[in-house]
Order: C-alpha cells, then structure tokens, then sequence
C-alpha cells in the first residue's frame, strides 16, 4: 500500500512538522509564512491591524482546528468573530488580549497566541541552546497548574533537583495561580547570571528552589559503551533532547559503540520532552528498516504517515528506557519501536502528550499555535493523555530518586537501568526460542517470557 502524502496545497499550508518545546510542553507544530494560505476577506473594517490579526487567528482555528476539548462549534466561533470585529481596538495590546480570550474558550492550553518576542524564542529554541534554567512547562487543563514536564539534563533546573509533574506554585514569590504558560515563562526566563526562586509542590509537600539562569548548549546524545554482569558489550546512549543536532549524535554514537563491539543497545529516553518531529522520525529510520512509524489524525481522518526507509543504521536488538517525563517526540520514538517489536520498552509509562500543534507566522510579527491533529502510534493507539505503557515495568524507589546523581544514569546504581541490561541480555540469548538473537528476525518478544 502506498504512503499516503499530503497535498500540494498541503504541504504549502502546513510547512515542515516540528516538535518545538519552547515555553511549554512540547508540541509538534508546522511553521508557516505570515499570513501563508489564509482566505481573503471583502471585509475593508478588516484590512489593516489590529483587526487583521484577529481576523487571521480566528480563520486558521475555523479552518483547522482539532477539538479535544468538546468546547467548539463553528456556530459559536462565528458568532464570535461577528462580535470581535465589531469592536475598537485602541492598539496591538487590545488586540492582543481579544485574541487570547477568544482561545482561553476553547480551553485547550496547547492552542495560544505568541506576541512577536515570543515568536522568535519560539524559533530561536530549535536551534540546540536555550536561556533560562531549563525546564519543559504545561498547563494542566483540569486544574490550571503550571505542571514541569521534564528538567533538561545538565541545566540549573536539572542540577537543583527539579522533577517531572512538580507543580510551579510561585515565581519569585508570586503565585502562578491564573497564569498561562506564557506569563510563566516571561516570569522565569531573563538575563544570564540571574537568579529567580521557584516554589515547587510535590506529593503535597512546597519545596522552594532558587535557579540561576544561564545559556545552555544542548548536547542532545551521550553514549558509552558498558560490560554486562555476564560479559555482554552494552552501548548505552541516552538522547536528551529532539533538537537540530539529536539525529547526526544518534547516528554517530550507533556506529561507534558498534565498532567498539557492542552486541545490543539500550536507549534511555528517560526526561526526554521532546523537540523536532522529523529527528523523531529520522532517528526512527535509523533503528528500523521497514513499517510505519507514526501517523497523524486530523479532524478530516488520516493525513500523513510516516514510514521507515530501509535506512537502519543497525539491526543489533534495543531495549528502551522510558518514564513519566518522556513526552512527545519521545512517545512517538518509543511507540514506533514498540509497535513494530523492534525493542522492548522498560521503565514507566511515558506522559501522554500526543497532540500535534501547527505554529503559523502571522502578518505583524505575532504567531499561533493550534492544535491540528493527533498521534497515533503504528497500532493506532493514540497516545494523548494514554501515553505509551512498558513492556517491563520498573519504577524508582523514592530514595533512588533523590539521591541518584545525572552521572550515575546508565550505570549499576541505576535499577531502572539494570532492569534494562538485563532484558537485553535475555534478548540476546533469546531463551523462548532457544537461540541467539538474529538480525532481522525481530525476536525481542523473548526477552518478556520469564
């Protein structure tokens, strides 16, 4: 069966599907031109900013929003609009406001108005550095917490001991409570060198943490090679982000442990929330040589899959390591390889962000992300919310957890890790089947009979 593709018209409306992270969970998301495919309006109260904003916002969420929320109808959104564009707006604040109030009613967190400064870091967080203390954000949609996905390995944020589900409770002192992930951000991002004080609530308890902000390079793969209790040569890569450079390092280090021996592999995706869908889908590519890896599911059905390409850099089994802070690109990894009983996933079940975002440039500078679409993983399991279930699962003791060091990851003092070693040391020796694992022969299944 072929690949369905996208488009023409498609493809020049939706631009290159991204995962992005910046200020917020991340998200996959197609970056747009300004104004790129919107419908011409014979309106002339509407030509000319502010109302031109406002009018392009509302068209792009009429034309292509997916509503998960039940909180959308078209008849509201137009009536909507009619009131909107009735109004005076001083200036781009005005404007500005009208457009967030009008997506605040379709209560999706992942649907939000960027003001242009915000836009460009938006743009600029692709890129593989970051400023601020380093941590993924999101905004629960039941209660309004400012929730951490995930702190990202090697930042201040990391380094202070900041964990996936904390609840952002004070910024400095001030209460988070009514704030957006946008007002979050604005609060904890500033000058290099700075400090900002953040109070954290975990398991009910407000732990109050002060952060230095600093620039931070991302180096998305660190890899080495292990030896197994039984001898076994383990190349151990943990990928720490989805950025620009994530799927050249993957590359890299897989064909390196290989020449230094390595017999099989484990991926740790552990805190990993995301970055670009297509080193998602590249770094798929190199591990599996044929079957899907991820589609996406707009409100018209099925739009785009994406399929292996025969390009495996290795056939040698992997075992992934997965938990609550792996989010997006990282579900979408782990999905693929799960489903297509590539690898054996252990660890925890991952967070279960799986709705795809499209950021669209709009005419003054400002941009928009609006949820379009859903992943689904190769067995159509969607993974919003769901997220992807471990074959093996392994959690960390709570004393694990606090005292467990960034370089002890990938080691024996890691159980989740050692859980990992040795459901690829049974791969290996595949004991179901009574022989060595095979290339090709995707037989990881073994290593689940006990």
């Amino acid at each position: 069966m072929p690949t369905p593709r996208l488009s023409p018209e498609q493809s020049h409306r939706q631009g290159l599907l991204l995962i992005l992270g910046a200020g917020g969970i991340a998200a996959a998301v197609a970056i747009a031109a300004p104004g790129l495919g919107l419908p011409s309006t014979t309106s002339s109260s509407i030509t000319d900013s502010p109302k031109e904003v406002i009018d392009q916002v509302w068209q792009i969420v009429y034309r292509d929003y997916l509503d998960s929320t039940g909180n959308y109808s078209p008849e509201r959104w137009t009536t909507l609009r009619r009131d909107l564009l009735t109004k005076s707006y001083a200036g781009t604040d005005e404007s500005y406001e009208a457009i967030r109030g009008m997506l605040a009613s379709l209560d999706d967190p992942y649907t939000r108005f960027l003001d242009p400064k915000e836009f460009k870091q938006m743009q600029i967080d692709t890129s593989g550095e970051l400023t601020g203390v380093g941590i993924q954000i999101t905004l629960d949609k039941d209660t309004k917490d400012i929730v951490v996905v995930s702190p990202i390995e090697g930042t201040p944020a990391s380094k202070a001991g900041v964990q996936p589900k904390d609840v952002i409770v004070s910024i400095d002192g001030e209460s988070t409570k009514g704030m957006t992930t946008e007002d979050a951000v604005k609060l904890i991002r500033d000058q290099e060198g700075s400090e900002v004080t953040l109070g954290l609530r975990r398991k009910g308890d407000v732990v109050i943490v002060p952060l230095k902000r600093a620039r931070i390079e991302i180096n998305a793969v660190e890899s080495r090679l292990n030896t197994g209790s039984d001898g076994t040569k383990v190349g151990y890569i943990r990928l720490k982000q989805f950025n620009a450079k994530a799927s050249r390092e993957m590359r890299a280090a897989i064909r390196d442990l290989e020449k230094q021996g390595a017999q099989g592999f484990v991926l740790d995706l552990r805190s990993n929330p995301g970055g670009l869908l297509e080193a998602s889908v590249d770094i798929a590519r190199q591990w599996l040589d044929e079957g899907t890896i991820v589609s996406t599911k707009t409100r018209d059905g099925i739009q785009d899959v994406r399929r292996a390409t025969g390009s495996a850099v290795t056939d040698r089994p992997v075992v992934v390591l997965v938990n609550e802070g792996s989010a997006s690109a990282s579900e979408i990894l782990s999905g693929a390889l799960q489903d297509n009983n590539r690898a054996v996933l252990v660890g925890q079940k991952t967070f279960g962000k799986g709705l795809v975002q499209s950021v669209r440039g709009l005419s003054d500078g400002s941009g928009l992300t609006v949820t379009i679409a859903k992943y689904l993983t190769p067995k159509g399991t969607d993974i919003h919310k769901n997220g992807i279930r471990p074959d093996v699962p392994v959690e960390l003791s709570e004393e694990e957890i606090q005292s467990l060091t960034v370089e002890q990851l990938g080691t024996g003092k890691d159980s989740q890790y050692r859980a990992a070693e040795t459901t690829l040391i049974k791969a290996l020796r595949s004991p179901g089947q009574g022989q060595a694992y095979q290339p090709g022969s995707a037989n990881l299944q073994s290593a689940l009979q006990r």
